[in-house]
């Protein structure tokens, strides 16, 4: 898997936001297949930045429904990636 694939999208939410603020931990939207050490390895060489540690999160869809007919929405994989010590992003401080 190449290291594009295994960063989806950064996640930009209020939880996030403020661990960004308080424990330097930033969140992104992974490849369901990817791992601990292909995430670091991702974040690291893309992003230019060093990586403390990562905590990986499997989210269920939910079943939805409109009227009588129902359906699901993917699962999907989230990454909470701590920062080293005076590491920063760019993308987020601009939000």
């Amino acid at each position: 898997m190449s290291m594009h694939a295994v960063l989806v999208q950064p996640l930009l939410t209020e939880k996030i936001t403020g661990l960004r603020e308080k424990t330097n931990t930033v969140g992104f939207i992974v490849h369901p297949e990817a791992n601990r050490v292909q995430i670091k390895q991702a974040v690291e060489a893309l992003l230019k930045v060093k990586v403390e540690k990562v905590n990986v999160l499997n989210v269920r869809g939910k079943v939805k429904r409109l009227g009588r007919f129902s359906g699901k929405r993917s699962d999907w994989k989230k990454a909470f990636v701590t920062l080293k010590e005076g590491e920063k992003l760019e993308m987020y401080e601009s939000a």
